[in-house]
């Protein structure tokens, strides 16, 4: 069944401006956590030099398939199944790796897991590409932002606003250089990396 979130509507553009400075050369882009399957669309229309594959937990997974049914653009795939914590991806390598408003809502060890399999199936040279709420050391949470990290955590203790410092070890752990962090309408980020 065909779901829909407004908040896709309101920031794939500007998350997509974003991804036509950083996803130049032709390749593949692994989506990991596609949700509604709205992005995927959107970004395999605006980036046809591009093969888009979704993917999201197993059994979620049909809103994303109704989306790239309905689509039926050339370099929109089928949506995998993946499960963050599995040794073995069902892809073996990619270009470019995209992950929107995903690691807020996930435990951090399956933060962690994340960044262990964007090591193995990210090509060198390539990029991972991150959209979402962070936290800064250096300044406080916007109010909105305060407000929503309480709401996550009331939903599940083991979920929040990531600080972007700890992100960022991750990313370094994991072969990846910091290449971009851009502010964003509603308070939100994008912050890229490049396997090196």
């Amino acid at each position: 069944m065909k779901q829909y979130a407004p908040a896709c509507d309101r920031n794939s553009e500007h998350i997509l401006s974003i991804l036509k400075g950083i996803f130049i050369n032709p390749g593949k882009v692994l989506e990991i956590g596609s949700g509604t399957g709205q992005h995927a669309v959107y970004f395999s229309q605006g980036l046809p030099h591009l093969t888009w594959l979704p993917s999201d937990v197993p059994g979620q997974l049909d809103s994303v398939t109704a989306w790239q049914e309905e689509a039926d653009h050339d370099n929109l795939q089928a949506p995998v199944g993946l499960d963050l914590f599995e040794a073995h991806w069902p892809v073996e390598q990619v270009d470019y790796i995209v992950c929107i408003n995903t690691i807020h809502i996930t435990p951090w060890e399956a933060v962690e897991h994340l960044f262990a399999g964007v090591a193995r199936v990210l090509a060198q040279g390539g990029f991972l590409y991150m959209y979402g709420p962070y936290r800064y050391s250096d300044r406080p949470l916007e109010p909105s932002n305060e407000k929503f990290d309480l709401w996550l955590k009331e939903r599940d203790p083991r979920s929040g606003i990531r600080d972007i410092d700890a992100v960022d070890i991750l990313a370094k752990t994991s072969g990846l250089k910091l290449a971009g962090d851009q502010s964003m309408p509603a308070n939100n980020r994008s912050i890229w990396w490049r396997k090196s």
